[in-house]
This record gives structure tokens, sequence and C-alpha cells, in this order.
């Protein structure tokens, strides 16, 4: 650490590939205008199948972002995590020479990683045995690959390359890492978000746990049916404000804190006190009140267990009148590793908009949730602290705090 607090960390570059808009700005957009990306899953076999839709996204193809790698190293994760790494950068401005010359950090969260490469090996070898297995889908497999892509993409060669696996809140665990990297002084730049794509593995087990909705998904709402997969990849520049000020930089937006925990409760179900401590955690390390905050991005899948668990966690932390809580998976899907990385560049790009996006097929609150959830349509607001909730299996939890940036701490 530097100092008592350490060095303030500020976010200057954004990259986005998702099923309701590529690139910060189309992604903005969409979120202001309530865009649903859910469609009729194309990415694999969904006979046997009753409903089959997800935030799939169709027609990106990540070669145009690509200008090292070898197409046959990209799986589906890797080409949407390297494309949105690429766009973070330009986002950034002039920052990719000074990136080459100097210590870095590439920090990537997922569930899946290349694991659609997986069912298709798997469906090869059913069909053909082991002579039908493909080299380099088989390559690809290796998790740890995502962030070492990006940085063979970029030319880095004095970077650390990590890819954390914490499930749904790896994104937001990712964030933290770089978080916690540049404001101790140990890189000026860290390249940090979250990837998944897609794969039959991960639908289907959420399929017969019963937790997939047929047609929508609902945060919130009394008559919530479950929960919807997506895909997609969202990357951050966090940079020490010294190092961004000094190359003039436009400022997104500053991380003011973050909090982790793991209370290991259950293996699927979230436990509110450990998910409300984990906020505490997080409100602390900012030094933020809760009546300091303005916004809360939920973690908000649409079933039954996380949506109670969570409100209730808000509940225990903001008293009976929490900030307006939004879900942005009504419109994404749930994007496992790389949700909690695109809702935290919706809460930046919110700051920044002025505006609240809204939890879209909204019909009724459940009165046991009791949030306002912004229903179907976005509002202007004046956002100065927002706040950033990811929950994941085995009571995996990271809390991000945002803030708009200002000149003075």
């Amino acid at each position: 650490m530097t100092g008592a607090a350490g060095r303030r960390v500020v976010i200057t570059g954004l990259g986005v590939v998702s099923s309701i808009g590529v690139g910060a700005v189309e992604f903005g957009a969409a979120l202001r205008a309530g865009r649903s990306g859910v469609r009729p899953v194309t990415a694999f076999d969904t006979t046997g199948f009753e409903h089959a839709v997800a935030g799939e996204i169709v027609g990106f193809d990540p070669a145009p972002w690509i200008e090292r790698l070898a197409p046959a190293e990209l799986g589906r994760a890797g080409g949407l995590a390297v494309a949105a790494a690429r766009m973070a950068v330009a986002d950034a401005g002039p920052l990719l020479d000074g990136l080459r010359a100097r210590h870095s950090l590439v920090a990537v969260g997922t569930t899946n990683a290349e694991s659609r490469d997986f069912d298709q090996l798997v469906a090869q070898t059913v069909a053909h045995g082991p002579v039908g297995i493909a080299p380099e889908p088989a390559r690809r497999t290796n998790a740890g690959r995502l962030s070492t892509l990006i940085a063979r993409e970029l030319g880095l060669t004095d970077v650390e390359a990590l890819t954390i696996p914490t499930a749904c809140a790896a994104g937001n665990y990712a964030i933290g890492y770089g978080f916690d990297a540049v404001r101790a002084g140990d890189t000026d730049v860290a390249l940090c978000g979250g990837a998944d794509a897609l794969c039959r593995k991960t639908f289907a087990g959420f399929y017969r746990m019963g937790a997939m909705a047929p047609e929508r998904c609902q945060p919130f709402d009394a008559n919530r049916k479950g929960m919807l997969t997506g895909e997609g990849a969202g990357m951050l520049v966090l940079e020490s404000l010294d190092h961004a000020l000094a190359r003039g930089a436009r400022i997104y937006a500053e991380v003011l804190g973050f909090g982790l925990n793991c209370d290991a409760d259950n293996p699927v179900a979230p436990n509110a006190d450990s998910v409300a401590r984990c906020m505490r955690l997080a409100l602390d390390c900012a030094g933020i009140k809760p009546d300091e905050v303005d916004l809360i991005s939920a973690h908000g899948t649409a079933t039954r267990a996380n949506d109670l668990a969570e409100a209730r966690a808000i509940h225990q932390v903001y008293g009976d009148r929490p900030p307006r809580t939004v879900a942005m998976k009504s419109m994404l899907g749930h994007t496992l590793g790389a949700a909690s990385a695109l809702a935290a560049i919706g809460c930046i790009l919110a700051i920044v908009g002025g505006f609240i996006p809204p939890t879209i097929n909204h019909e009724e609150t459940d009165p046991d949730c009791a949030v306002d959830c912004v229903p179907n349509t976005a509002v202007a607001a004046d956002l100065r602290v927002v706040q950033n909730n990811a929950l994941a299996f085995g009571g995996n939890n990271a809390v991000l705090i945002l803030g708009r940036y200002r000149d003075e701490p």
C-alpha cells in the first residue's frame, strides 16, 4: 500500500461485446433504451430442451480486432475477451506503447472459459471416437489462456496474466484484483474484466436444476420463473490517477473500493447474512456510508433463491428504503464470468450519462423483495456512488463501489 489508503484508481477505457451492443457507446444506448438481447439459441443443438432462449451474441466477428494471434488459437470466449480488451485499450487513448514498456496486469474472470470447445470435443468423440478430436479445440480448453491470449495479442512481455475462475462473481473479482494492484503501486495500469461464451454444458446444468425461465428474465418480479444464460465480455482499463492525469487521459469514473468474502454455506444458494457482510466490507473499503450510495446494480438473476437472499441482504445494510436496485440481467441474461464486468461498465456509463438503466420485463414487484427496480423504463439521475453486486456458487461474493470522478479525494 502507498500511504494509509493507497493511490486513487480511475477507469479510463471500456471494452464491451454483448448481446445488446458492441462497444461502450452502443452498449450504453441499449441499456438506456431497455433493449433485450434474448433470442433463440443457435450456439449449440437444443434438441430435447422444451425451451431454449439466451442472451446470445449474433453476427459478431472478433477478427477485425485481432492483429497478432492466429484464428485457430481463439475459441469463442477467447475471441470475445481479446476483442473487448482491444476495444478497452483503444478507448483509453494512446496507452499501448506505455503498457508494453512497463510492468502491467491482465486479469480476466470466467466461469466456463472455452467449455464451448469442450462441448464440441465431447460431441466429436461420441460420433467418431478419440480419433475425431481436433487438436486446436483441445488445446484451447485451458481456462488460463483467456488472460495470456490478451497479453500476447497486446504484445505485453512484463505482465502478470491472471484468469480468475470464481464463477458468476469472477468479473468483480478481477476488477478488485486490479484495483488492489494499482492502489498498492504494483502497477500503474491494469486491464481487467470477464468473459464467457454460451455452452451446452452450463445451459443444460441450469435447465436440469429447474432454474431456467422459458422466455424472459424477470428479476424481483412476483411471477419470475428463473434465469436465462448469456454470453459476452467486458474489459476495463484501470490506472492510477497520477498516471492517467500525466498522459491526459479521459477519466470515466473512480474505483472507490470493493469487498470479497466466501461463506461456503451452500453450493448453490446465496446466504443473505454473508452477502450483507460483503456489502459492508466494500463500503468500509471505499469509506462510503450507506446513505451516500445512489444506485445498486444487483446480481439479480431472477431465481427465487437469489432475488430473495440478495434483497434481504440489501435491506440489512440499507434499511427499509434502499437505493434504487436494478438488474441488467433482465436485458443481457446471465453472462456468468462476464456478468459483473458488464454490469460495472453499465454502472460507469450510467454515472457518466446521468441515467439509471431499467429492469425490463417487470410486471409486479415481489413484496418479499421490496426494492425499486426501475421497472421497464430508464430514468434520469444524478449518480455519485454506485454499488455493483456479484454473487456466485459456493458463496463467492464480490461487491464493487464505483464513484463519479472528482478532482478532490
